[in-house]
């Protein structure tokens, strides 16, 4: 097991602070294919206050009901995204991850894989998950090929669900079990 579970090869996972990520996503949304890769709803535009207030909301929860992270790159410490764990912990061990890199710049470099490395050995090692799930865009080509590279297995797809452009596009669902990461993630560790 890593000493610490929250740090991968590029970014490590930290607490967010409310007004930090609720600033950065009142950015990153006002590109349109942020929000269209990130939002299953029509692009909207949501006040800084109004995202602020959710995530100090968020986080009197306690439990939590989502386990919510910011991405901070490894050297240089500057916020990148945000993803989070939740889902149905007890008794079915099985947990749902969402990522978002914010900006175009920080796409296509290695972050979200790493993140979702990370995330997913945060669910494994600490929560004992014996399966994680997540869904995106068909259309949504690099995010499949992450998740292809972070372990996921295509599972299935919600056929011509999502209206963008005028064109209805499918939604598609990946999992993970729990053996599978171990043997990504080690394999000479039987689980």
């Amino acid at each position: 097991m890593k000493s610490d579970t929250l740090i991968g090869k590029l970014v490590r996972l930290a607490a967010v602070d409310p007004r930090e990520i609720a600033e950065a996503t009142v950015r990153w949304n006002r590109d349109s294919e942020y929000q269209r890769l990130a939002m299953i709803e029509p692009a909207n535009q949501y006040s800084l206050k109004m995202l602020t207030e959710w995530g100090e909301k968020d986080q009197e929860k306690d439990p939590p009901g989502f386990y919510f992270f910011a991405i901070r790159e490894l050297t240089t410490d500057r916020l990148l995204g945000s993803c989070g764990l939740g889902g149905d912990f007890y008794p079915h061990g099985e947990g749902f991850v969402g990522i978002v890199i914010g900006r175009r710049e920080d796409w296509n470099k290695g972050y979200g894989t790493d993140a979702m490395l990370v995330l997913l050995g945060f669910a494994f090692e600490e929560f004992n998950l014996r399966r994680v799930a997540l869904s995106t865009f068909e259309h949504n080509l690099r995010g499949v090929r992450s998740y292809e590279k972070a372990g996921f297995i295509y599972e299935g797809k919600q056929r011509a669900y999502v209206l963008r452009d005028g064109q209805r596009n499918s939604v598609v669902f990946m999992g993970i079990l729990r053996e599978e990461w171990f043997a990504l993630a080690n394999p000479a560790r039987v689980s």
